[in-house]
């Protein structure tokens, strides 16, 4: 008898607690739903383990069958458990998983995020053939011919500008010659009344050049030998880079020199090195001593004979130059360009004829052939900084003086030092004094930059 009210009592608190926490029974329609969708899961899941090793681990197909698995799970953890994941959405769930799958396509990343090239690692071709490579690379002038020689890879890349009528060019070009016989005077060019702009004529704001397409559409041509992406070419970083001398001119901290020291202009006298590319690289060095620079012009002969190996011949000289002064930070390698005939890279500076220039970077990189490990450059960064700065500077206070910075492949002995230049100062088209009146901005340009 008590066991009987005893259990009685224990029942009667069983349903007072039921009715107080409001729990009901699952109906039997729900639960077979629940049997349904646990089944079909699992027939989903085999299924997929199935297939799994047919499939590349890496594909498309892979991604999104993984990418329903982990959708079904959050789902069911949703209904089981929907205040954890409770989320304000927009668009229903068709659109999410299109746009996830898109994300997927690689084309797709490469439209809406960070613009990169990939490249595979260089395997297949001998550094002999891109040493080979690297002396041709740029354009010069075949001196028995006359003709303008670009490399097998690139395509000839001149600045944008309307085209001048031969007979204007000839014109041009004789006025100038007459000119510059009057500048000579024993082969020496005379140097006019330049005076350095002390403001900017125009400026760039940080969130222009901050903005990768702005960047690559207005200060850079990539060649089609080479890459780059947005990670390489990143305003904040190359622009936050120093390029400012550390130590006074006590002792020597430019280095002027000539890869090809052979490079002459349309009047240049025959034999006569004060009237080629080395005399702008002397006039250069006079014109940073007056700005309280220690300069070191090396006037060693790389390409008498051939311009085949000249980078690989100059190389070793470099390098025990800047062994036996430690003191320099900056290296200047003062090249020449080759255009056609009808062709004059010529600008006007202060009123006076001056010769373009432009900046000219190497990435150590073909597109072909992707990374070239064995020819390193620890430096590209600041390779890039240091021409960037220089361009930014050129364009501000001498609008049209510098051309666009040239990206190409191969490495241009830009290795030795991290304050690197390859700059290339007019054509063959030019007078010796328009390539002396370039001098004087591009002295001053590099002044603002690397005084400290």
């Amino acid at each position: 008898m008590r066991t009987r009210l005893r259990m009685h009592r224990l029942r009667r608190k069983a349903l007072r607690s039921r009715r107080y926490f409001g729990t009901v029974r699952v109906p039997r329609r729900t639960k077979v739903k629940v049997s349904v969708m646990a089944a079909v899961l699992v027939v989903i899941l085999a299924v997929g383990s199935l297939f799994g090793d047919m499939i590349r681990e890496d594909s498309l197909v892979q991604m999104v069958i993984g990418h329903a698995k982990s959708e079904m799970y959050l789902g069911m953890l949703k209904t089981a458990a929907p205040s954890v994941f409770y989320e304000k959405t927009g668009g229903n769930k068709m659109e999410y998983l299109l746009e996830w799958v898109l994300r997927a396509v690689p084309v797709y990343g490469y439209v809406t995020d960070e613009e990169d090239y990939a490249t595979q690692s260089e395997s297949d071709i001998s550094y002999e053939t891109i040493i080979a490579r690297e002396a041709l690379d740029e354009n010069y002038v075949d001196e028995t011919t006359g003709e303008v020689v670009t490399s097998a890879e690139g395509e000839l890349q001149l600045p944008a500008e309307e085209p001048e009528s031969a007979a204007d060019s000839e014109e041009k070009t004789e006025e100038a010659q007459e000119q510059t016989q009057e500048d000579v005077s024993g082969g020496q060019v005379q140097g006019g009344s330049f005076v350095p702009n002390q403001t900017p004529v125009v400026t760039y704001s940080k969130e222009k050049l901050n903005d990768f397409d702005y960047l690559i559409q207005n200060f850079y041509v990539v060649d089609r030998t080479t890459t780059i992406n947005s990670s390489q070419l990143n305003a904040a970083d190359l622009l936050g880079r120093s390029m400012k001398l550390t130590h006074g001119p006590d002792a020597p901290q430019i280095l002027i020199y000539h890869t090809h020291s052979q490079e002459r202009f349309a009047d240049s006298v025959p034999g006569d090195a004060a009237t080629s590319i080395v005399g702008a690289g002397e006039y250069l060095t006079q014109l940073l001593g007056g700005y309280g620079f220690h300069v070191l012009h090396h006037t060693g002969e790389y390409d008498v004979d051939t311009r085949d190996d000249a980078y690989s011949r100059a190389g070793p000289v470099i390098e025990q130059i800047l062994k036996e002064n430690p003191s320099i930070e900056v290296v200047i390698d003062l090249h020449r360009d080759g255009v056609p005939e009808g062709k004059r890279l010529v600008t006007d500076v202060q009123g006076k004829q001056t010769a373009s220039i432009m900046f000219f970077n190497g990435l150590s990189r073909t597109t072909a052939n992707g990374d070239i490990s064995y020819l390193p450059n620890p430096y590209i960064q600041d390779n890039l900084a240091f021409s960037l700065q220089m361009q930014i500077a050129a364009q501000e206070y001498y609008p049209g003086f510098s051309r666009m910075i040239y990206l190409k492949g191969y490495r241009y002995n830009l290795h030795y030092c991290p304050k690197s230049l390859l700059v290339e100062v007019g054509a063959q088209t030019n007078t010796v004094q328009e390539v002396m009146n370039a001098m004087e901005p591009l002295a001053d340009i590099l002044a603002k930059v690397i005084s400290p």
